[in-house]
């Protein structure tokens, strides 16, 4: 495997798109989404690619664990330029996929969060396997599920996306099937199978798969359903204090340890993203959140507490959901001042 950090390559009649960051868990940086960008703007038009497959290097942990926090903190904390190229870059890339007129074939085999889930969810056919992790952890960070949540996540059923966005809740193996997020699950026996014969331009294999699509997380639907099929945090947390069931007080006793703010964003995103009729236009509303979030101190605390300090034990602003102006969250989703240039 090459020393870049992202190998592209042509195989027949396959662009073969492999992450190459095992020791950061193949975390996006700008180069590496625009190197990926730059690839699928020239496959897009290129007759003798047929499919596209996007994978990670292998005998290496994790497809991807998201963006590189770490700078966009430091960035965030500055002029905030850096942190915006990479939200412009990443995004073109996610809308790139959403919009490849060519079957794009992601094998998310380990763990796959954030911008990981950016990367893979937005193709015709994302794998699962039993090594596979999802989660879309941001506000637990002080952000929001980003690269395109605000439009799958509110997509996926009645409370489900919002309990994943909010929560930060991990689904593992068939389970990322399960909820619609991959569109096939694979065990991984037979996983070199599948990838040998999708790498050899053929996707017969595949949608031949069949596999059980019962999700361990179902057992909780009807309280998903009942609790987080909300328009307000506070409505979601009274309703998870009434269900009053082990369950849902765990979901309670994890949604107050993330950032309230954060959230309050998170389920504006969610409930305005599932009304928006265009991928385009929830990116352009996530860029603006973006760019707006990471200047705020609750991400520079929450890359603290969780990437840096590691002690878990972030010191919101506010601290809570009463504590919030609601002039503050209304100015997260404003147009674009003037001057600001969008990524479409």
């Amino acid at each position: 495997m090459s020393n870049s950090e992202v190998v592209t390559r042509q195989s027949g009649v396959v662009g073969h798109i492999t992450l190459n960051r095992p020791k950061a868990l193949h975390a996006l940086n700008t180069a590496m989404c625009a190197e990926i960008s730059a690839t699928l703007a020239e496959w897009k038009d290129n007759s003798d690619i047929k499919l596209v497959v996007i994978d990670h290097a292998e005998g290496t942990r994790g497809f991807c664990a998201g963006g590189d926090i770490k700078p966009m903190a430091v960035s965030g904390r500055g002029d905030g330029v850096e942190v915006r190229k990479f939200f412009e870059t990443e995004y073109r890339m996610n809308v790139q996929l959403f919009e490849f007129p060519k079957p794009v074939v992601s094998f998310i085999d380990g763990i796959t969060m954030g911008g990981g889930v950016g990367l893979s969810a937005h193709g015709s056919h994302t794998i699962a396997t039993e090594n596979t992790v999802f989660a879309m952890p941001e506000t637990g960070i002080g952000l929001f599920p980003d690269v395109g949540g605000g439009w799958f996540l509110p997509r996926l059923g009645a409370g489900l996306g919002e309990w994943l966005g909010l929560t930060g809740a991990r689904l593992k193996g068939a389970d990322v099937a399960a909820a619609g997020i991959a569109t096939h699950y694979v065990e991984e026996s037979v996983l070199a199978a599948i990838k040998e014969s999708v790498m050899g331009g053929e996707l017969d294999l595949l949608e031949a798969m069949e596999w059980d699509e019962y999700g361990s997380f179902k057992k909780h639907l009807n309280t998903i359903n009942k609790c987080f099929d909300k328009t307000s945090v506070e409505e979601i947390f009274s309703a998870l204090e009434e269900d009053c069931s082990e369950w849902a007080l765990k979901q309670l006793s994890i949604m107050k340890s993330k950032c309230p703010f954060s959230m309050k964003v998170t389920l504006r995103q969610l409930n305005e993203g599932g009304k928006l009729e265009s991928f385009r236009d929830v990116m352009a509303m996530e860029f603006r959140l973006a760019n707006r979030s990471v200047r705020r101190a609750d991400f520079a605390e929450g890359v603290r507490a969780v990437v840096i300090d590691k002690d878990n034990k972030p010191k919101w602003s506010p601290a809570s959901l009463e504590e919030i102006d609601e002039a503050d969250l209304e100015k997260m989703f404003s147009p674009l001042e003037e001057g600001e240039l969008s990524f479409v």
